[in-house]
């Protein structure tokens, strides 16, 4: 079993920043792929971005958050780690983070078998 824990979210201004983090805890050992999805009210859960690994770190991102969002990760600390950069209003939403034991499909909900509670993050326009 594999415990993820959100933290960062807020409300801040549009083209402002906010860094959320995803600390893991549990079985995390062999944990390949760790990934960023969001949700909208009254949308689906949608992939942001994800960090894979697979004899070294893989990144992919949505192609609505390429340039302003970054994904990394500290094995050490098993955390994940979102950077995000001139937000927008249409980037708000419950940002969730997930994590799967095996190399998959990283952009597909389905895919990924642990996921945290979520973070609000709000843009004001």
């Amino acid at each position: 079993q594999v415990r993820l824990v959100e933290s960062g979210g807020g409300l801040v201004q549009a083209g402002g920043s906010l860094r959320l983090s995803c600390a893991a805890s549990g079985r995390t050992f062999g944990t390949v792929t760790m990934g960023w999805f969001r949700q909208a009210p009254g949308k689906e859960r949608g992939f942001v971005a994800a960090s894979r690994w697979s004899g070294g770190i893989s990144t992919y991102y949505a192609d609505s958050v390429k340039g302003r969002f970054t994904i990394s990760r500290d094995s050490t600390k098993n955390t994940v780690y979102l950077q995000m950069n001139s937000l927008k209003p249409e980037d708000t939403a419950v940002y969730y983070c997930a994590a799967v034991l095996s190399d998959t499909r990283v952009e597909v909900t389905s895919s990924y078998a642990y996921w945290g509670q979520g973070t609000q993050v709000t843009v004001s326009s």
